[in-house]
């Protein structure tokens, strides 16, 4: 049975693990790189660290990191959904979908109004997510036209997309072009 759970310093080594394995050698390095420079933001806070347990192991871990709207007249709470990753041998069994699942649960209950992802536009939107440049949003560095699916939002509250828009503001660690090419 997978447990949901929020993630602990203890947990470092086996989310590092998760996303090594779940992107490969050359890959993976840089996503590690990525969620260790993100846990020690202080821009990228509040955070959300989620990860999905199996018989005692890190098998899956989530990030939310904090993001704003830009060019808004009010203040939005936002965040950005990066990284997702579960270990080889355990995707396409649903710990991904789990662990989005509960991380916009928890989200909700926080008050954050809106959640970006630049991910695989033919797997978020099974939890929610739509095009986010074609509502207003405009991602931190521009998206390749090939790739605007994959800029993604999903609203936590009502009446937020269209009485909203703008340019997102995310953390100094996700504010590099690297990590805005899909």
């Amino acid at each position: 049975m997978i447990k949901i759970r929020s993630a602990t310093d203890a947990d470092r080594a086996g989310v590092f693990n998760v996303h090594g394995n779940a992107f490969g050698k050359e890959q993976g390095l840089e996503i590690i790189d990525l969620v260790s420079g993100l846990l020690n933001d202080r821009t990228a806070m509040p955070l959300f660290s989620l990860v999905a347990e199996l018989k005692g192991q890190v098998t899956g871990h989530i990030l939310f990191t904090a993001a704003e709207l830009q060019s808004s007249r009010q203040f939005v709470p936002a965040q950005i959904l990066a990284p997702l990753a579960v270990l080889k041998e355990h995707q396409g069994k649903g710990i991904g979908g789990s662990l989005i699942n509960e991380g916009l649960k928890q989200l909700a209950a926080s008050k954050i109004e809106l959640v970006f992802v630049l991910g695989h536009p033919d797997y978020y939107p099974r939890f929610g997510f739509r095009p986010a440049g074609e509502l207003g949003y405009e991602a931190p560095y521009a998206i390749l036209p090939e790739h605007a699916n994959a800029w993604m939002v999903q609203a936590l509250k009502a009446n937020v997309i269209g009485n909203t828009s703008g340019k997102i503001r995310c953390s100094a660690t996700l504010n590099q072009p690297q990590h805005w090419q899909e």
